[in-house]
């Protein structure tokens, strides 16, 4: 019977065991002699190892290189080819029950050494032998099984951007509609992403956000789809005219959903989560051109016509959500009377934090800036294509260290 390895060749509906390792062999009684044992692996040439049977149960396994190179010796024929072949045999061989997982017996086969890998191992059944397997067989399984369970993992989560993605459409729907100048750039830097962004379109104005989550990769998407939500029935209840006091509300239901508390009372057990978000609420009232602002741990850029430089509007220097952030902490809006022509960036810090350049430094607040102002009279769009070329070229050959989110717009 010859092993096939293929993952085809596995059982799809039940876990892998040490039978679908087995291959049918011939075996020897313990009292069989060296030299009939010679003559069965001269005749049997892809024979590699022989069990060997006491009242049909297996007591050992010899190895055919191990055996030959023995038994090649000068005077060996004529000391031991009469003798027992339990001479030349493992006394202690890897023995494994047909219905151990696959799992289990890899741990075996690793606890055992060596010889379990080179020379291979018996699988009983009911005590009487089933069968060899042998090491390179079971790295074929394992890594086949992985590549199985991998491939799941990454259809799962592929599939799992498309949820997200489908989340985040009615937004960039909504600001396409509303604002003809403005470029919302989302990069996870894995298949789904900790950053979100939302954007509503209102009678008197419009509301914008972006947030950058605790985690990337799952752990930050599934964070995305809690503040997210969150957020959505704050303006539901609130309204958008208040970014601080969204930004508050947000943060009492992270608070709440996660269990965190601001303090936890002796013999109490702590919160399992310390996550929340930082992130940077607008709203703009369209009757008086007015740019309301509150960030957490993010501040707004903002380039004026005729300014030699960009202006940084700070948030408050605490985060949403987390155990250390105050149940009642408010948050405060920063109102601008935005003059026509001016550039506005907010930005998650995927773009300043990424390490990259000749020095392998982070890319910074100060290159972004000097970017945005060789872009002064550029569209909003052309502003952030030449900062996203930018960035790619300082990233280089480096990994992406975090998601890249950001909204560079012209009200």
């Amino acid at each position: 019977m010859e092993f096939n390895a293929s993952r085809h060749h596995l059982p799809r509906f039940r876990l892998s065991t040490a039978a679908d390792l087995c291959i049918e062999t011939v075996a020897v009684a313990s009292e069989t002699s060296n030299l009939a044992v010679l003559e069965l692996f001269t005749e049997r040439r892809e024979l590699m190892s022989l069990p060997v049977l006491e009242q049909d149960r297996p007591i050992g396994l010899i190895s055919r290189n191990i055996f030959l190179s023995q038994m090649s010796k000068p005077y060996y024929h004529e000391l031991y080819g009469k003798k027992s072949c339990i001479a030349f045999m493992d006394k202690a061989p890897l023995i494994v029950d047909a219905a151990m997982s696959i799992e289990e017996l890899t741990f075996r086969a690793v606890e055992s050494g060596e010889k379990a890998l080179a020379d291979g191992f018996i699988v009983s059944r009911h005590e009487r032998l089933a069968g060899v397997g042998f090491g390179l067989q079971l790295m074929n399984v394992v890594a086949n099984m992985q590549a199985e369970k991998n491939r799941q993992i990454m259809h799962s989560i592929a599939y799992a951007s498309v949820i997200q993605r489908s989340l985040l459409r009615p937004s960039e729907q909504a600001l396409a509609a509303t604002l003809p100048d403005a470029h919302l750039e989302w990069q996870p830097r894995d298949v789904v992403g900790g950053d979100f962004y939302h954007f509503a379109r209102y009678p008197d104005g419009w509301f914008g956000a972006i947030a950058d989550c605790t985690g990337h990769g799952v752990p930050g998407a599934f964070m995305t789809l809690i503040t997210s939500s969150i957020l959505t029935q704050a303006l539901q209840q609130s309204g958008p005219r208040d970014p601080a006091g969204l930004l508050a509300e947000v943060s009492r239901g992270v608070k709440t959903l996660l269990g965190q508390q601001d303090a936890v009372p002796a013999g109490a057990l702590a919160a399992g989560s310390n996550d929340g978000m930082d992130a940077g609420f607008l709203w703009f009232d369209q009757a008086s051109s007015t740019l309301h602002f509150a960030g957490a741990r993010m501040a707004l850029y903002l380039l004026e016509p005729g300014q030699p430089a960009v202006q940084a509007i700070d948030g408050e220097r605490m985060g949403v959500g987390y155990t250390d952030t105050p149940a009642d902490y408010v948050w405060h809006n920063r109102s601008l009377s935005v003059q026509a022509g001016s550039l506005l960036l907010l930005t998650t810090d995927g773009l300043i934090d990424q390490i990259g350049g000749p020095r392998d430094i982070a890319y910074g607040k100060r290159r972004m800036r000097d970017i945005l102002l060789a872009q002064r009279d550029a569209s909003a769009s052309e502003a952030a294509s030449a900062l996203l070329g930018d960035f790619l070229d300082w990233q280089g050959e480096q990994p992406r260290r975090d998601d890249l989110t950001f909204f560079c717009f012209r009200p």
